[in-house]
């Protein structure tokens, strides 16, 4: 999710056919990072998203268009692709989403960060979140989530922050060859894609939104825990809670202690 924080990053504009134009060497980071990426995510990712790979079809020579992408997530769950500056105010980021319309930012990160950037480039949201996209249970989950955040308060947008993060961004699903990786900030990093399978460091718990709700989180380390669904019917039936009602409960129970160390 992104916020108005200041990104030393710069967007692509795209022409009028929403395509972006990417120099050699950022068509050569792109394919450092596939190419490196693939074969830590195969054995680790959950089915949906390595069909998704397969289905969108992405080049491992230069970044793929949004327009491109957009055709077949269009075809499969009537998503598309938005081409945004690198970082988006939160009311655009979810009338995005209501509107099943993904941001992606058309940049990518230098090669000296190559292993973790804080912003979310055209790597992290094209690899990490869009081959998941092509499942209808995620994508209905990310659209009911945008129209959530829509109208809710300042305070709530907080809580809801927490439950993308936990999920759509951070998530592990339970699966008949084991625990496997679903969330998009995982699937992006090549540390944590291992870390959060095979450290005995985090600690990894059966998905509760209550639990979840209450439960803060950095984004610049490694988590300390992670949430695992056992399908992805928990997040389509999350679609049809009244979540604000659950915000407000998580809210009158409090904070659960940081796992971190807080900075100050």
């Amino acid at each position: 999710m992104n916020d108005l924080h200041h990104s030393k990053y710069v967007s692509h504009t795209v022409d009028v056919n929403g395509m972006a134009t990417y120099s050699e060497e950022e068509n050569k980071v792109w394919h450092a990072l596939v190419t490196r990426q693939m074969p830590i995510v195969t054995p680790r990712a959950c089915k949906q998203y390595l069909d998704g790979i397969k289905t969108l079809k992405l080049t491992k020579d230069h970044i793929p268009q949004c327009p491109e992408v957009s055709k077949i997530l269009r075809e499969l769950t009537g998503w598309q692709l938005e081409p945004v500056p690198a970082l988006i105010p939160y009311d655009h980021f979810f009338n995005l989403l209501a509107n099943k319309k993904f941001p992606a930012a058309t940049f990518i990160r230098r090669r000296d960060e190559i292993d973790y950037l804080q912003e979310p480039d055209i790597f992290h949201e094209l690899f990490g979140h869009c081959p998941l996209l092509t499942n209808q249970a995620y994508a209905d989950f990310t659209h009911i989530y945008g129209k959530l955040g829509q109208h809710a308060s300042e305070e709530d947008r907080v809580m809801l922050a927490r439950l993308y993060w936990f999920t759509i961004e951070f998530g592990l699903i339970n699966t008949s060859e084991g625990l496997r990786i679903y969330g998009g900030g995982i699937l992006s990093s090549k540390e944590e894609t291992i870390y959060c399978l095979e450290s005995p460091a985090p600690i990894r718990k059966p998905f509760d939104v209550i639990d979840v709700l209450r439960t803060p989180y950095r984004i610049d380390i490694k988590q300390p825990i992670y949430f695992v669904i056992d399908s992805f019917d928990t997040l389509f039936h999350l679609a049809d809670m009244d979540l604000l009602a659950v915000i407000r409960e998580a809210r009158k129970m409090g904070m659960h202690k940081p796992l971190y160390k807080e900075v100050s």
